[in-house]
């Protein structure tokens, strides 16, 4: 849907599908039934285009290419009147029912795969993204630290996306861009990690212009980074904020025993669930996952905050003597107010729905819904 100057979107990465056949279900079923939710609640006009942030594997993205599926694609989108601007790239493979945790960061930017697909999406886009909206990608930042991944490969390859995007915009005509997306652990996580890569791309237009942010709150949240100064520092810095992902973190005082046995709840063998605390000191202590943390259960001594790769639905605060970071989410939207331009692509992505303890559990049409009030009247 519009949303000021831009464009908002629920990502689908909360609905499991690999294939493409399963992702025409889930549009068929979950998304248009979110609409639908919008529209009889007033949140969305009954004749206003619906936008989709589109998630697509690598499989489903190569079948979605063969054959009439793309053609017919389109048509589908004219029919239900829905459009897609931006589609994440990041999960390349099964992202739900099954482990992920690291396995989200392969194959990372230091292998053909990665470059080929995230080719094909912005070869999708190119046939289906609407005039006017722009069309973009988000993807994990290059690698992740576990690998030690050669950065002068990484570097290489988003050279080479940099000039397939500025030939594919010259041809036709739509603005393409490509955000990473700084997370715990990734090969650069934070805003002072983030700007220290940009600086080492070649100083091209084409980087300029096609290579950018996707500034996931959570994240940064999780860093520790104030929402508006990180902002500022990418966009001082003459980085694109290609798009902003409305999200929250989980968040509890360490040294509260309650809240460290609330914790437990979240514990699940599906995601990655990085933990980051701030000391005393006001340096930050981070462990892998949250069972690395729960193996020691002094592993809190001497911090004043924890905060866990968990995204919480933005309208539904955990109970307390847990909470969430969404303060930084409002935080973000108050920046939007601030740079109404800088941003045209923002996208509500709580992909958790499946592994959420049962008292945070909804429909997941009725969760997605929510979220959206809840951007809304923030916004």
């Amino acid at each position: 849907m519009r949303f000021f100057e831009s464009h908002l979107s629920y990502c689908t990465n909360i609905h499991p599908s690999e294939t493409w056949e399963e992702t025409q279900q889930m549009l068929e079923g979950h998304v248009l039934a979110v609409r639908d939710l919008l529209v009889a609640e007033g949140s969305l006009g009954e004749w206003e285009p619906f936008a989709i942030g589109l998630r697509l594997s690598a499989v489903a993205a190569r079948e979605l290419l063969e054959g009439d599926h793309l053609m017919r694609f389109k048509a589908w989108l004219a029919e239900t009147n829905t459009y897609v601007f931006t589609i994440n790239g990041f999960p390349y493979g099964s992202f739900h029912g099954t482990r992920v945790k690291e396995q989200v960061f392969k194959p990372d930017w230091t292998t053909r795969e990665r470059v080929d697909y995230t080719k094909d999406l912005f070869r999708i886009l190119a046939a289906i993204a609407q005039p006017g909206t722009g069309a973009s990608v988000s993807t994990l930042p290059g690698s992740h630290k576990t690998f030690s991944a050669d950065e002068s490969i990484i570097r290489t390859h988003i050279v080479e996306m940099a000039e397939f995007l500025e030939e594919l915009s010259a041809e036709s005509g739509l603005d393409f861009h490509l955000g990473l997306e700084p997370e715990p652990l990734g090969h650069f996580e934070n805003t002072e990690e983030t700007l220290a890569f940009f600086s080492r791309l070649p100083v091209t237009e084409a980087i300029r212009r096609r290579i950018g942010v996707n500034y996931d709150a959570c994240h940064f949240a999780l860093e520790y980074d104030e929402a508006l100064s990180a902002l500022d520092a990418l966009t001082a810095a003459g980085i694109r904020i290609s798009k902003i992902h409305l999200s929250s973190a989980l968040a509890m005082d360490p040294r509260d025993p309650v809240a460290l046995a609330a914790i437990r709840a979240f514990d699940e063998p599906v995601y990655f669930h990085q933990v980051l605390l701030r000391q005393d000191d006001g340096g930050i202590r981070r462990f892998l996952d949250l069972p690395d943390f729960l193996a020691n259960e002094g592993n809190g001594a001497g911090c004043t905050e924890m905060r866990v790769h968990f995204h919480i639905p933005l309208d539904a605060e955990p109970a307390a003597p847990l909470r969430s970071t969404r303060d930084q989410t409002a935080a973000v939207l108050e920046w939007r107010r601030q740079h109404p331009l800088a941003c045209p692509h923002y996208e509500i992505e709580t992909y958790t729905w499946s592994v959420l303890p049962a008292d945070l559990l909804r429909p997941v049409e009725a969760q997605i819904a929510g979220e959206y009030r809840w951007v809304l009247a923030e916004a």
